[in-house]
Parts: C-alpha cells; structure tokens; sequence
C-alpha cells in the first residue's frame, strides 16, 4: 500500500501570490500543491491537501490523521506562534509531523521566533520558499522515526 501524506496549509496562506510577494514569493498555495503533487507521485505517495483560516478545523484535520496517514506537513501559518491546541492535537495524533515555512522565521518580528509547534514535530524547515514543502515530503518518506515520543 503506498503511503499517505497530508498537506495542511494554515491561515492566509489562501491568499499566497497575491500577498506580500517580497516575504512569501509570487507562487500561489496552488502552485505549490502542484509541485508537491508532482514530487510525491515520482516517490509514490499518495497525497492529500487541506488549507482552513479557522483554528478549530485544523486542529480537527490533525486529529483525523491518526492512524491513517504516515506524515503531516503543516504549515500553521500564524498559528505557529501561539497556538497550544495545534500542538495538542499534533502530539496526541502520534503521526510524524514537519513544520514548514515559506519565509524565515527568525528574520522578521521577534514574535514570530517562537514556535510552540516545534518541539512536537520531527523537524522544522523555514526560509526556503516552496522547495521547503519538497524537502519536508522527502524526509517523511525517507526516514524512519521511532515511536512517537514528546
């Protein structure tokens, strides 16, 4: 059976190409579904994307994963900065789960240099723009990762 990623996209990212170019580059969430898509095919992952500006879904989307997914990739967007139930529900989910960030993070406003989603997923990438997405695809399908332990 091949494996299954999830791909979550958080608050605002909707709106990427049209929104602060100079931080987040001129490709759409669309466009980056594409070359995600493009990549897990050539590693024969199945893949799914989701993208919510609400909180409360986001968290019910991670919780959905358990057990049937191998991998998130999330994006919490804003989220990232503050949000105790996405790490709550990234935790109890118990499914490998990679931070990423279009922008780097620990180049902008202090604020957004603390993520309190960090500690529960297996890696964090930032400041690589789309390719981030690729590289988080990539280490979920080749690593293998001990039982989940926080």
């Amino acid at each position: 059976m091949p494996k299954e990623v999830v791909v979550i996209h958080g608050p605002n990212l909707n709106m990427l190409g049209r929104r602060e170019i100079g931080i987040y580059g001129g490709k759409s969430m669309e466009d980056i579904n594409v070359e995600v898509k493009n990549e897990a095919e050539s590693l024969g992952v199945s893949i799914r994307f989701y993208q919510s500006n609400t909180e409360g879904e986001i968290v019910g989307l991670i919780q959905e994963c358990r057990g049937k997914v191998d991998g998130i990739i999330l994006n919490a967007g804003a989220y990232t900065h503050y949000s105790v139930a996405l790490r709550d529900a990234i935790s109890s989910a118990e499914v490998p789960t990679v931070e990423v960030h279009i922008s780097n993070i620990f180049k902008r406003e202090s604020f957004r240099h603390v993520s309190l989603i960090a500690p529960v997923c297996i890696g964090q990438i930032c400041g690589l723009g789309s390719q981030g997405y690729i590289l988080a695809l990539r280490a979920l399908m080749e690593e293998r990762f001990e039982p989940w332990v926080v």
